[in-house]
C-alpha cells in the first residue's frame, strides 16, 4: 500500500491514473472504490486545492472517455465524481486546513444528515421509491422460492423504509474510509505512526452527543422507520469509529497485545448488528464519561519519580 501511496504521489497524472482505474475496476471488486477515493484524499491532503481539483478533473476526463467507449455514456464518470470525488476532496481539505479529524468527521456526518432530509423534503414518502428500485429484487426472490409473495411484500416494505438512512450511512463510511485511507498513506509516507495516534485521540464534541441523545428521544414518537430513526443511522456510523478509536487507544494504554484488536474484528465480522451497535453505545458513552482518561494511568505528583526512575 505504501507503494501505491508513493505512485500517486509522483505526480498529477499518476494520481488520476490510479483515481480512475481503481473507480472503473470498483464496479467488479467494490472495495476498491476506498482507493480512488484515497487517492484523491492524499494528493489534496499533501498538495492543497488546486492539486486536488487537477488530479479530480483528469480522472474525470480519463474515466468518462473509457466509460463512453465501453457504455457509451460518460455519466458514470460524473456520477464518480460528484458522488465519491468531490466530498472527499472538500472533507480532505477541511482536515488539511482545520487539522482536526474529529471536525472532519462530523461534517461528513452532516452532509449525510442532509442528504436525509432532503430526501425526505422533495419526495415525501421515500419508501414508496425504494419500494419500486427494489421490486426487481423481490421478484426474482419469489420466482426462486426463497419466499412467498406475502411474507417477500411485508419484508420489502419494511426494508424499503429503512433505505434513505442506509444509503446516506453507507455513503458517509465510505467517504471516511477513504479519508482514513488517504490520511494513513500521507502518514506511511512522511509521518509514520501519525495516523494511529491522531485516530486514537479521535473525538466527536458534547453538541453531537446532545444532538444523538434527542434523536433517541423521539423514536418513541414514530412508527418503524420515522425520519428521527433514518437520520440516527448516519451518526451512528460516526459513534462507531468513536467507540473503534476507545478499543484502540485502551488496547495501547494497557499494552495489550494486537491480537485483542484482531479478536474485536473478527466479532465485527461475524456478529456486526449486535457488534457495531455494542461499539457505538461505548462511543456515545466516551463523549460524556471520556473512558479514555479514566483508563489511562494517573501521573505521579509533583516531586514524585514514576516507577523505576
Amino acid at each position: 500500500m505504501k507503494a501505491l501511496a508513493a505512485f500517486v504521489m509522483r505526480g498529477p497524472s499518476q494520481a488520476a491514473l490510479v483515481a480512475a482505474a481503481t473507480a472503473l475496476l470498483s464496479i467488479l471488486v467494490p472495495p476498491l472504490g476506498l482507493l480512488s477515493a484515497g487517492s484523491i484524499g492524499l494528493v489534496a491532503l499533501r498538495n492543497g486545492p488546486v492539486y486536488g481539483l487537477l488530479v479530480s478533473a483528469a480522472a474525470t476526463l480519463g474515466m468518462g472517455i473509457i466509460a463512453w467507449v465501453a457504455l457509451g455514456s460518460p455519466l458514470a464518470a460524473l456520477g464518480v465524481l460528484l458522488m465519491l470525488w468531490m466530498p472527499i476532496l472538500a472533507l480532505a481539505l477541511m482536515l488539511r486546513y482545520s487539522r482536526s479529524l474529529a471536525l472532519t468527521i462530523q461534517a461528513a456526518g452532516a452532509l449525510g444528515v442532509l442528504l436525509v432530509l432532503v430526501v425526505y423534503a422533495t419526495t415525501g414518502d421515500p419508501s414508496a421509491t425504494w419500494l419500486q428500485i427494489l421490486e426487481p429484487f423481490r421478484d426474482v426472490l419469489v420466482k426462486d422460492g426463497v419466499l412467498d409473495d406475502p411474507s417477500s411484500a411485508a419484508l420489502f416494505a419494511e426494508l424499503a423504509g429503512w433505505m434513505t438512512g442506509a444509503f446516506a450511512a453507507a455513503l458517509v463510511a465510505q467517504l471516511l474510509f477513504g479519508l482514513f485511507i488517504a490520511r494513513w498513506w500521507q502518514a506511511q509516507l512522511y509521518n509514520p505512526g501519525g495516523f494511529g495516534e491522531e485516530f486514537r485521540d479521535l473525538r466527536l464534541g458534547r453538541a453531537f452527543g446532545v444532538l444523538v441523545a434527542l434523536l433517541l428521544a423521539l423514536l418513541p414518537f414514530g412508527e418503524g422507520a420515522s425520519l428521527a430513526a433514518n437520520l440516527l443511522l448516519v451518526p451512528g456510523v460516526l459513534l462507531v469509529f468513536q467507540g473503534l478509536a476507545v478499543a484502540h487507544q485502551v488496547r495501547a494504554l494497557k499494552q495489550a497485545r494486537q491480537a485483542w484488536l484482531v479478536g474485536l474484528y473478527v466479532l465485527v465480522v461475524f456478529f456486526m448488528p449486535q457488534a457495531l451497535l455494542l461499539i457505538a453505545c461505548i462511543g456515545l458513552v466516551d463523549i460524556w464519561a471520556d473512558i479514555r482518561s479514566r483508563v489511562a494511568p494517573s501521573a505521579p505528583p509533583p516531586g514524585q519519580s514514576g516507577p523505576g526512575a
